[in-house]
């Protein structure tokens, strides 16, 4: 059975207010009664006290007196009764009780000099009463003793009227709690409502929601981490669809150039089987071939290494090396390249100045950035530089080419991103791969790799390498 969080806010904090009151209650009537019944036994004592110490002065007028105190107490609705060592009376008013039953318990007590306190006694004297029992001593002899009896009728009228008061307050009480229960309980409910209605907008794709949080309690704080997990979604689902995006403009892409070569290729082919291409044009062909092909497999080696560095299935071998010469390596192999676009490409850098990494995948990553400074340059200059600071080798590839806007440097180390989406002969990092796998690389290597850019004035790409112990 279903129960709305509603009822089960006002069946608990009606509850407890129940049980709260009838235990606070229930003591409280206890300790009034108690204390209303002890009252008049001290009552009754100092009335005794003052009757026995009259008593032992010898006078005749001592009946008068008992007479005179009866009088006088019978006001108050309490009986004098005296009775000698035998438990006979000797004085009561109209002489009701011609001898007085007392326990051995009692007579021990009365024995000793003690006064004998009953708050409450039933049946002994026909009515229920609260009363005392106190010694008559002469001479330090038990000579009888006293009674004072007091119903305790009136007693229970004044108690019967305190529980009637106690009761009214409890029905306040637990009036004005069930309006303060109604309250509070729908003002949380609403709340929480709200964070059910926003989790249904998330679940059926709405990321645009936002909930009231406060610091004030436990759903103030679910509302704010709500609110931040609703803040994540919506950042994961726009990268999700920048990626998805860049996948289909990532296919169409590679549909292109895959198209391109392999239409070149099935070309020449076809041609030479039909003996269309002349015998002196035969050697440009298969160099076209070769071209084409070299080019199929780039796109093919490109996402097998971002694929196996993301499944972290390539290793690092971190030998010393000197910088100048890798920066040789990458200017010869370039070199032809950039002249094709009338660039040129400088080397700054010291003889003692060494880099920790693994070749191979260094080569790789200046590879990249280099070819992507010729790609974006026309009739400028590439420079490769390196520095030694402490605890790191920092490199340096800056060039005069176009530049990118703010947005564009954020969006480089995307998976498939293109900078320049109209150019489609570029033959080097086409696919947007090639600057997603360096910074792969650097990472690997435990380095960083910063860019900046401005439009119009050129790009320079930072790596920073630490100086680490070599590794086999």
């Amino acid at each position: 059975m279903k129960i709305r969080y509603l009822y089960q806010l006002l069946l608990s904090h009606t509850s407890v207010l129940v049980i709260a009151l009838l235990i606070l209650g229930t003591l409280f009537s206890h300790y009034v009664e108690d204390l209303v019944y002890q009252n008049k036994v001290e009552e009754l004592s100092s009335y005794g006290e003052k009757i026995l110490s009259d008593l032992e002065r010898p006078s005749p007028r001592r009946p008068q007196y008992l007479e005179e105190y009866s009088n006088l107490l019978q006001a108050r609705d309490i009986d004098l009764i005296t009775f000698n060592q035998e438990g006979v009376v000797s004085f009561s008013r109209g002489n009701i009780y011609p001898r007085i039953e007392l326990s051995e318990e009692e007579w021990q007590m009365i024995e000793r000099g003690e006064t004998v306190p009953l708050k409450k006694d039933f049946g002994r004297f026909n009515q229920a009463v609260s009363l005392v029992i106190m010694p008559r001593i002469i001479n330090e002899t038990l000579t009888g003793g006293l009674i004072l009896i007091s119903p305790i009728s009136g007693t229970r009228e004044m108690l019967s009227e305190i529980n009637n008061y106690l009761l009214y307050i409890v029905l306040i009480s637990l009036a004005i709690t069930f309006l303060l229960s109604l309250f509070l309980s729908k003002l949380h409910v609403k709340r929480i409502q709200r964070i059910r209605e926003a989790t249904a907008l998330v679940s059926a794709g709405n990321y645009d929601v936002h909930v009231p949080s406060s610091n004030f309690d436990e759903i103030g704080d679910l509302a704010d981490d709500f609110n931040n997990m609703v803040m994540k979604l919506k950042v994961s689902k726009e990268e999700i669809d920048s990626l998805e995006n860049r996948r289909r403009q990532f296919m169409a892409d590679v549909s292109h150039e895959l198209r391109t070569p392999l239409t070149t290729i099935r070309g020449v082919m076809e041609g030479i089987r039909n003996d269309m291409i002349p015998e002196e044009q035969k050697e440009k062909s298969f160099g076209l071939v070769s071209q084409e092909t070299r080019r199929l497999i780039r796109l093919v080696n490109e996402n097998l290494d971002y694929e196996k560095i993301r499944s972290n299935q390539i290793s690092i071998n971190k030998v010393t090396l000197p910088l100048l010469d890798v920066f040789e390596v990458i200017k010869d192999q370039l070199d032809l390249q950039a002249e094709d676009k009338q660039n040129e490409i400088h080397i700054e850098a010291d003889a003692d100045v060494n880099v920790l990494a693994d070749y191979d995948r260094f080569i790789q990553i200046l590879i990249n950035i280099t070819k992507n400074s010729i790609q974006f340059t026309n009739g400028g200059s590439i420079w490769l530089k390196g520095y030694s600071s402490p605890g790191e080798t920092i490199i340096e590839i800056e060039d005069t080419g176009m530049g990118m806007d703010p947005d564009e440097i954020q969006s480089i180390w995307r998976r498939f991103y293109k900078a320049d989406l109209s150019r489609t002969n570029n033959p080097y990092g086409e696919f947007g791969l090639g600057l997603s796998i360096v910074k792969q690389l650097v990472l690997m290597h435990k380095g960083t790799i910063d860019v900046f850019s401005e439009k119009g004035k050129g790009t320079k790409f930072v790596i920073r390498m630490p100086v680490e112990t070599e590794e086999g």
